[in-house]
């Protein structure tokens, strides 16, 4: 195994312990982008299979083209899966018992090699729940298999681990807002020891809905290297998958999607403008639902990551913060609006009034989303130029991706078929069991507040 320490090499480049390469020369990891493959499958009757688990596999292996693998033969630039929290599993793997689901969230972590540094990590984790109300009910070990693992993986590769952390009886959205406050804060602790390597710890997801297994090794090898895939136990009835492929960049663990919300397939061209913005925004940032806390959270986002993690940090505030995901993604994600195009008032109206507080983040890029509760979806920016296909199923899925085919469907099983255009948002309710059409969504969002008073008269 390579050895970690401030010097690693990888692809010759000079990196800190988690393989992140520093500017060299002409290099600068500013200046990064990707382009990858997406993908999401819902049982729209919202029952929960570990088959739904194997299809959300079959989806990686079928986008395994649009991933970069290494010179190793192992190695990939990065895949993953987000999946709806296993309860099931969780209650038959812990040796203690949890609260009812919903009111405990499980913290997918990458920690450190070393064990006083992981140990640390675990340890502030733990202070700052206890400081927001909540209780830390214990972690373990997520058991992976090391075979799968090519050279260059390995010699960055973390320890894994999940910790618990139970709400104490706060509704759903304060438990959100508390678990966003705690992952901040433990971010920025681990951040400020200087005598130490911590580059490699890194909270992949923290939540009560959803959690995320991604890492360095080829989509169709993730069950192999999560064991905790192949468990029958494990049953979800959504889940989000991505597929890799780094422009001009070095992978790392960290960097792998999906991200805590989204994945993206595409470059945002605007990022540079997208970040100002919000930098320049950040000093006046108010909010009722975390009131004086709001300082705790900046800054928002981590410059560090790559173009969908900063645009992920930037969705999670608008989340967090009480908008509807859906809502957030317009914000952010605009359709094309100006006079020219035809579309209702209330929705320019909406796009008009975001306009002044959200600067679009433009691609190419295709979206797909979750907020783990509400919805699941797609979204398409108003360039139009990455693939996005959905099926729907008469047995109750729906699958969309970048290609057509990424799951075996009977063609007497189809629905109906399609593609995302332009701007335009495919979205299933997860409560309701339904497919919601743009127009539907995007309609009631546009009227839900008087945006077109407010345009008029300000």
């Amino acid at each position: 195994m390579a050895q970690r320490n401030k010097d690693l090499i990888v692809h010759g480049f000079e990196c800190n312990a988690a393989g992140e390469s520093k500017p060299f020369g002409l290099y600068d990891p500013s200046f990064e982008h990707d382009s990858c493959g997406i993908g999401f499958i819902v049982q729209l009757d919202g029952k929960p299979s570990h088959a739904l688990v194997e299809k959300g596999v079959t989806i990686l292996g079928n986008l395994e083209h649009r991933c970069a693998i290494g010179a190793d033969g192992k190695t990939s630039d990065g895949a993953g899966l987000m999946l709806q929290l296993p309860d099931a599993f969780f209650r038959k793997v812990l040796p203690y018992s949890l609260p009812r689901a919903g009111e405990y969230a499980v913290a997918q972590l990458f920690l450190p090699q070393e064990k006083a540094s992981a140990d640390f990590c675990l340890k502030t984790l733990k202070e700052f729940s206890e400081k927001y109300g909540c209780s830390y009910i214990g972690d373990r070990d997520v058991e992976t298999e090391a075979e799968c693992l090519g050279e260059i993986a390995e010699a960055t590769v973390p320890v894994f681990k999940q910790a618990f952390v139970a709400s104490n009886g706060v509704d759903d959205n304060e438990f959100i807002r508390k678990l966003y406050l705690i992952r901040r804060e433990t971010e920025k602790a681990v951040k400020a020891v200087s005598d130490k390597d911590m580059s490699q710890f890194y909270i992949c997801s923290l939540s009560p809905r959803t959690i995320v297994y991604k890492g360095l090794v080829a989509g169709s090898q993730l069950s192999a290297f999560y064991k905790d895939l192949q468990d029958v136990d494990f049953s979800v009835s959504f889940c989000i998958a991505h597929s890799r492929y780094s422009t001009n960049t070095l992978p790392t663990w960290r960097m792998a999607q999906p991200f805590r919300y989204v994945a993206h397939n595409g470059e945002i061209n605007t990022l540079r403008g997208n970040v100002n913005h919000i930098k320049a925004l950040e000093p006046s940032f108010e909010s009722e639902a975390f009131g004086a806390d709001i300082e705790k959270i900046k800054p928002v986002i981590d410059e560090t990551g790559s173009d969908t993690m900063i645009f992920d940090n930037v969705l999670e505030l608008l989340v967090s913060t009480g908008r509807s995901i859906p809502h957030a993604m317009m914000m952010m994600v605009p359709e094309a609006f100006g006079e020219k195009f035809v579309m209702s008032e209330d929705k320019r109206a909406f796009y008009e009034y975001h306009a002044s507080m959200m600067e679009p983040w433009d691609g190419p890029a295709a979206m797909v989303f979750t907020d783990g509760k509400s919805y699941i979806g797609g979204v398409l920016d108003r360039n139009g130029l990455r693939p996005c296909r959905y099926t729907v199923t008469k047995d109750g899925y729906v699958i969309m991706s970048s290609e057509s085919g990424v799951v075996d469907v009977a063609p007497e099983n189809i629905r109906y078929q399609g593609k995302l255009t332009p701007g335009k948002m495919f979205l299933v309710d997860l409560r309701q069991k339904r497919i919601v059409s743009d127009s539907e969504i995007k309609g009631k969002i546009s009227r839900q507040s008087p945006y077109r008073h407010w345009v008029r008269d300000n």
